[in-house]
């Protein structure tokens, strides 16, 4: 069977599916992998790279689609490339399902076989394939050595002879996976670091990177069990409004991360709230294309407020830490199709009981098979 690569051609997407290690374990499974020429190259890996690893090199999209049973990308493929696509081909990837609704039907349409990976559920088995929390983890790094570079002052405390520079103050929001890295990145900075969730199980992962926590405990917050944050009453946002409000400007950088799975992003900090924050102040939001945790951040977009705060508010995080992104993206990649390999068939078996495959499989043979999204009846 082969397997096909793409060069991604989403604005500002520097990841690419596939590494040279990864290429030659997918090769030792009995599959030939054609690779667009340029595919790796934002990503520092050369088509010479990968063909020394066993890998064709073809010069278009079109080439390396031809009689291909599956196809790795980083995003789901514009509907142009979508076209090249012969039916019944695995497309394994992020789909972002809930900010394109119109693609699950049309891979349906198109006979795609979809796997989405970002919808892989947080079970103990699918950790090592878990395309959020990998890619997650280098952006929180990322967005700490970010906020070091546009931050004027120095981030650790720094004694001189000519007097005592005092340590950046951190505010983490949200301590997920993304969090907890921006946290332990902020503390090895030597910042003095604390960090919000509304998740209980929160507290103590805060603490245990020597942060201080910051949270609003009540009965609504204990109920927040799961990997991710749901949605919040009116009553609570306004307990943890007001707990930011005295938070948010006693701090010189803010890093947002909170998410709520399938729904915008939350606004957790207000105008108000950057308007009292101190000129040189920053504010970093990895929710951005999601709408965004402050009110004024522009996604896609580094802004300067009038008091002087700057927003950062880049879409696609992982993209700025591309090589490291590719890596871990790849290897991802490989474990789920490594996990359903059938050797006799050399060829994947998705079988629509298990549990994984319940979660990322979103259509099969020209049908909608993933519940959320199988249109309801008339």
């Amino acid at each position: 069977m082969r397997l096909a690569v793409l060069k991604e051609r989403r604005a500002g997407e520097a990841r690419v599916a596939a590494t040279p290690d990864t290429v030659k374990k997918l090769i030792a499974l009995g599959l030939s992998v054609a690779i667009e020429a340029g595919a790796g190259l934002q990503a520092a890996i050369s088509d010479e790279e990968f063909a020394a690893a066993g890998a064709q090199i073809t010069p278009d999209a079109a080439t390396a689609l031809k009689g291909a049973g599956i196809l790795f990308a980083v995003q789901a493929p514009e509907p142009e490339v979508r076209s090249l696509v012969e039916p019944g081909t695995l497309l394994v990837c992020t789909m972002n399902t809930f900010g394109n609704p119109e693609l699950v039907p049309a891979l349906a349409a198109a006979k795609i076989d979809g796997v989405a990976m970002e919808m892989m559920p947080r079970i103990t088995r699918a950790q090592s394939m878990d395309v959020l929390s990998s890619q997650a983890n280098l952006s929180g790094y990322r967005a700490l050595i970010e906020a070091a570079n546009a931050f004027a002052r120095g981030f650790p405390m720094m004694m001189t002879a000519a007097g005592t520079v005092p340590p950046a103050r951190v505010l983490v929001i949200g301590a997920g996976v993304a969090g907890l890295q921006a946290i332990a990145t902020a503390r090895r900075l030597g910042g003095i670091v604390s960090g919000t969730d509304v998740r209980p199980a929160a507290k103590e992962e805060i603490k245990s990177l020597g942060a201080t926590y910051i949270g609003v405990d009540d009965e609504e917050s204990a109920k927040q069990t799961g990997p991710y944050a749901g949605q919040m009453s009116e009553e609570f946002r306004k307990k943890q409004a007001d707990l930011m409000a005295a938070t948010v400007a006693k701090n010189d950088i803010i890093v947002c991360t909170a998410l709520v799975q399938g729904r915008k992003a939350p606004v957790i900090v207000t105008s108000e709230m950057v308007a009292a924050m101190r000129a040189g102040s920053i504010i970093i939001d990895l929710a951005a294309d999601s709408g965004g945790n402050c009110a004024d951040t522009v996604p896609g977009e580094t802004i300067t407020t009038a008091n002087g705060v700057t927003i950062i508010g880049h879409r696609n995080w992982p993209s700025r830490i591309a090589v490291a992104a590719s890596q871990l993206y790849a290897r991802n990649l490989l474990t789920f199709i490594t996990t359903f390999w059938d050797s006799s068939a050399k060829a994947p078996k998705l079988t629509e009981s298990d549990d994984i495959i319940k979660g990322v499989l979103l259509t099969k043979g020209g049908q909608v098979v993933h519940p959320n999204f199988i249109p309801a009846a008339a």
